[in-house]
């Protein structure tokens, strides 16, 4: 099994794209073009990061960072997929977190901003390829693409450095009239939760329950999943969803218990079955 740095590397390269701001209702705000370069150094021991952005009518901003370890609020999954962020949530600090996911050459990363209050703030958008790739157009992430049953397996990494542990996923979307979603989950053990969303623009909201959370449809294949409201005393979650091509979509959950301690950080990979397949 490959250390975290090891995963670490499996970013390496330039990442060019764009980091493209929304509010907590999707509206969207300034795209800014984006070059990161993530050089392994001293024979992969040190990892050199720069940031560069350039704003519309502005110089370029270059951030340049270096380090030869790895933060507790950072872990990598298998592929290279991360999550950044607070270790804790308080209600009177700012919190956030990032989660970035990868499939080839190409990236796809979402920072989820909440300042000193228990409501999303903002959300930056940001999607990479590699230097002299040319990524695949898509679109918008629409229900219609989610609706179907989605199988897959998901790995989960702890912060506390336990055991990973994985378990088959089943995921069944459906509509019930214009404005309502039923979703599913079917986890090893028989263990089923079931949801309904109501269907607000682009945003999917699930009302009922303990935390409800909102589910924002974005360009690019993108979701991001989020809490309508923290609540204290309540676990939550943080997730960023690809959907890479028709048929196939990464979600990566970062978690946090009751007391607000970040305590995992899961990677689903899911394959749409074909329509025709019984439920």
């Amino acid at each position: 099994m490959a250390t975290q740095w090891q995963r670490l590397l499996k970013n390496q390269g330039t990442w060019v794209g764009s980091f493209t701001q929304f509010d907590p209702t999707g509206t969207m705000g300034q795209d800014t073009p984006s070059e990161v370069c993530l050089l392994p150094l001293q024979e992969g021991t040190v990892m050199r990061q720069e940031i560069r952005l350039t704003a519309a009518g502005e110089s370029p901003r270059e951030t340049v960072l270096e380090y030869r370890s790895l933060g507790r609020g950072v872990l990598f999954c298998e592929n290279g997929a991360f999550s950044q962020g607070a270790m804790q949530w308080s209600p009177v600090s700012e919190f956030g977190a990032e989660l970035g996911l990868i499939e080839g050459s190409d990236r796809l990363r979402l920072v989820l901003l909440f300042p000193r209050q228990p409501h999303l703030g903002s959300l930056t958008l940001i999607r990479e390829h590699q230097q002299g790739t040319t990524p695949p157009e898509r679109g918008p992430l629409s229900l219609d693409q989610l609706v179907g049953t989605w199988v897959g397996q998901g790995v989960t990494v702890y912060p506390d450095w336990q055991p990973e542990q994985s378990c088959s996923t089943r995921l069944v979307l459906k509509r019930q009239g214009s404005d309502r979603l039923q979703q599913t989950l079917y986890l090893d053990g028989g263990q089923v939760i079931e949801s309904q969303a109501v269907v607000r623009g682009s945003t999917l909201a699930f009302d009922q329950g303990s935390q409800p959370v909102n589910l924002l449809l974005l360009p690019g294949g993108a979701s991001a999943t989020f809490p309508q409201s923290i609540q204290p005393g309540q676990p939550f979650f943080l997730e960023a969803g690809w959907l890479v091509t028709p048929t196939l979509r990464h979600r990566l959950v970062r978690g946090y218990n009751a007391q607000g301690t970040w305590v995992s950080l899961t990677l689903v990979v899911e394959e749409k079955l074909p329509d025709t397949t019984e439920v």
